[in-house]
C-alpha cells in the first residue's frame, strides 16, 4: 500500500466556490449598473424639444433657459433640421466652489428629422422667455388641398 504524505495530498477543491465567484461578480456588475443609471431618470438630450404639425405647418417648441438668440444657429437641409449654439456659464471665478453643478455650459447640437416635407422658404423662429419656436410651412405638395366636385 502507498504512503502518500499530507504535503502531497491533492488540495481539496470546494464544488460550490467558482459558482459563488460567478454569483459575486454578476452582483457587483448589476450594482455599477444600477449606480451609474441612479441619476438618469430620462434622458440626458439638450435642448428638449415639441414637434407638433397642424394643417399647414410643423411648429417645433424647444426649452433653452439661458440661450441668447445671438448664440443659436439654425440650418435645414432635406429633411433635417439642425439647432446649434451655446450657453455661457453665469458664475465663474476663482473663489467660486460647487457642491452640485446640474446646469451645463458650452456647445450643443440637436438634429431632428422632420416628418413632412416643409418649405426651406418660409420658416420662421422666435426665441421668447427661453423657449424657442419654429414654425416651418409644409411644402405645397404635402398640404391637403379639396377639390371642388362640379355636376353635370
Amino acid at each position: 500500500m502507498p504512503y502518500v504524505r499530507f504535503i502531497d495530498r491533492p488540495t481539496f477543491r470546494n464544488p460550490w466556490a467558482e459558482f459563488e465567484r460567478i454569483r459575486q461578480g454578476l452582483d457587483e456588475l448589476s450594482r455599477s449598473y444600477t449606480e451609474k443609471s441612479k441619476g438618469q431618470g430620462q434622458a440626458n438630450i439638450y435642448p428638449a424639444l415639441n414637434i407638433y404639425e397642424e394643417a399647414e405647418r410643423l411648429v417645433v417648441t424647444a426649452e433653452l433657459p439661458g440661450v441668447n438668440a445671438a448664440d443659436l444657429d439654425l440650418f435645414i437641409e432635406g429633411d433635417t433640421l439642425t439647432l446649434q449654439g451655446k450657453r455661457e456659464q453665469r458664475q465663474s471665478g476663482a473663489g467660486i466652489s460647487y457642491h452640485r453643478r446640474e446646469i451645463e455650459a458650452g456647445g450643443f447640437s440637436r438634429a431632428i428629422t422632420l416628418p413632412t416635407k416643409v418649405d426651406a422658404e418660409h420658416i420662421g423662429a422666435r426665441l421668447t422667455n427661453g423657449i424657442l419656436t419654429i414654425t416651418l410651412m409644409k411644402a405645397s405638395t404635402v398640404t391637403p388641398r379639396q377639390i371642388q366636385i362640379t355636376a353635370e
